[in-house]
């Protein structure tokens, strides 16, 4: 039984950091019910296969937040609800009735959780802005050519699910339920304190080019696969040699055989040497599709009946676009 098999999430977000949070607790067994709006949904659906990959397994329910008739079918909906996460500035969600303190009183064990940019407070808590701009504020882009992964954004989402994790333990032990907010500014600054690649970039800690024009990433670090890597080459005389930034002599040898021959050469010994590829490349699959991401509105019906709200009320939200 996955560990969060029975614990039900609604979610209110839109876009990457909370669709992946989500996705996060779908592969842990959680039944997660999408909220999106009657018209277009999530704006990530546009973008297709990136919206399947945080999307899959998830029920799509379609209701106007903006809509006053919408509360007393979120509120249907939450009463069934363990965790419901949003992703609005703090004015737009106390406008819209769905911040935690609001939900939290009228469903005292629901754990509210918030993806905000920069807090629930502070001078810049209403401030619009997007990964590319964490990122910038954090300190991570200076110098950079191009922005390069989307690491606020996913920081965010796995800050966001830990904490998720943690209430759901706390509420087991005390009873009640809690706010929490992910600041997508914190996860961007907690990364940029981490070392990266180019820190460690050194002869052993590289990437090379073979002769057809594909590439070996090597992480030799430790000494016992840098040692066995130059004796493979027959090259003991490089050993000593493991942290100049570069060899040029192992580069050009590199460059003398396919990396196809360079992998078979190195079969078996462990040295920390692999191709770099794509996911368009014989040697790695797809992301796992366990299960579809839901048209949008697929389950409105289904889970809405399953909350107690009759066909015909239903059927009159419908003709009022508010589902």
């Amino acid at each position: 039984m996955p560990p969060l098999d029975g614990v039900r999430v609604i979610d209110l977000t839109r876009l990457l950091p909370g669709a992946y949070a989500t996705q996060l607790l779908v592969d842990l067994g959680a039944q997660v019910v999408k909220v999106e709006d009657p018209n277009g949904g999530d704006g990530m659906r546009r973008f297709g296969e990136a919206f399947d990959r945080v999307n899959r397994g998830k029920q799509s329910v379609t209701l106007d937040l903006r809509s006053a008739d919408a509360m007393p079918v979120l509120h249907a909906l939450l009463a069934r609800a363990d965790v419901v996460i949003h992703s609005f500035r703090p004015s737009t969600a106390a406008r819209l009735r769905v911040d935690g303190d609001t939900l939290r009183a009228a469903h005292p064990r629901l754990i509210c959780a918030s993806i905000t940019g920069f807090g629930l407070t502070g001078p810049r808590a209403e401030m619009a802005a997007h990964d590319i701009n964490y990122r910038a504020l954090a300190g991570q882009l200076a110098g950079a050519k191009r922005p390069g992964p989307l690491i606020a954004d996913i920081g965010a989402a796995m800050h966001a699910t830990i904490k998720i994790l943690a209430a759901l333990i706390e509420r087991d032990r005390m009873g009640v339920g809690s706010v929490l907010d992910a600041p997508i500014f914190d996860a961007a600054r907690e990364w940029t304190s981490f070392p990266e690649t180019d820190d460690f970039e050194s002869a052993c800690y590289s990437l090379y080019e073979a002769a057809d024009g594909e590439w070996l990433a090597l992480g030799a670090l430790e000494p016992k696969f840098w040692r066995r890597f130059c004796e493979r080459l027959d090259h003991r005389e490089w050993i000593p040699r493991q942290r100049e930034r570069d060899i040029p002599e192992l580069r050009a040898l590199m460059r003398t055989r396919s990396r196809d021959e360079w992998l078979a050469l190195f079969e078996g010994v462990d040295v920390c040497l692999t191709p770099v590829v794509n996911e368009t490349d014989g040697g790695v699959s797809g992301f796992r599709r366990t299960a579809a991401a839901p048209a949008l509105g697929a389950d409105t019906d289904t889970v809405l009946a399953s909350c107690g709200i009759a066909a015909n009320d239903r059927a009159r939200l419908r003709a009022s676009r508010v589902i």
